[in-house]
């Protein structure tokens, strides 16, 4: 039976499997228990953007979780697309990002959500930029139940991985995507066409960051079609 509460958000401590821990901002829906969604961040961090996107999924139903994936290199920064230091700091912390253990913090961040007494044990995950190639890889080496991933950069990395996909993933990709090409584009949709349970939505005129509200090339029609798409997603396979 569900329980009412009032949306409470939190920052928590993860234990990574190497025995440390990392934070997380948690934010419970009014009623609970819910499924739990984890939000993969851009590449500046757990950011503001980032809360509100996870607020966003808390009013929707969910238990929405954004884990500091940075936290190997430097703790609970905060990173703006607003200014050019902010840009360098954010590729310096991209470009010495570990892929590999950052799925397995994110994995570590699925057993936590698990396990909240407000969530029902169905786990999804978002990811944006960098969090959308994760999401990517998530569906590649986790159990989520679904996986969504927005504009996804070096997805055309990890094709191979593709044959280990056994739960639904939507890619949502920006045809004017200046990190990732046409040319890489349509090799995903190609690729990727040979698995049923990935979903491809493209979409014309828009450039990467399409989603990032405030952001430069923030676009608010195709947000709320993505949007409206990826909540009938998990819609069907969370709720």
């Amino acid at each position: 039976m569900a329980r009412s509460n009032q949306l409470t958000k939190m920052k928590i401590k993860i234990p990574s499997n190497n025995g440390e821990t990392f934070s997380a901002y948690l934010k419970t829906p009014t009623s609970t228990p819910a499924p739990g969604l984890i939000i993969i961040q851009e590449i500046f961090g757990v950011n503001e953007v980032m809360r509100n996107i996870a607020d966003e999924y808390a009013q929707a139903g969910y238990v929405a979780i954004v884990p500091d994936l940075f936290w190997r290199q430097e703790a609970d920064i905060e990173l703006t697309d607003k200014s050019e230091s902010d840009w360098q700091k954010a590729f310096e912390l991209y470009q010495n990002f570990d892929e590999n253990k950052g799925i397995d913090d994110l994995i570590s961040t699925m057993k936590t959500l698990k396990e909240l007494p407000e969530c029902t044990g169905k786990i999804g995950s978002v990811g944006f930029c960098l969090g959308g190639k994760l999401a990517y890889l998530m569906a590649t080496r986790s159990q989520a139940e679904c996986n969504v991933s927005y504009y996804g950069v070096g997805i055309e990395k990890n094709l191979d991985e593709a044959a280990n996909i056994q739960n639904p993933l939507m890619l949502h990709l920006a045809e004017k995507d200046e990190y990732v090409s046409l040319e890489i584009q349509s090799q995903l949709k190609i690729e990727l066409s040979n698995y049923p349970l990935v979903t491809i939505h493209s979409y014309p005129n828009v450039n990467h960051g399409f989603a990032r509200i405030e952001g430069k090339d923030y676009n608010l029609e195709t947000t709320n079609l993505a949007q409206s798409r990826t909540i009938e997603f998990f819609q069907k396979y969370l709720d």
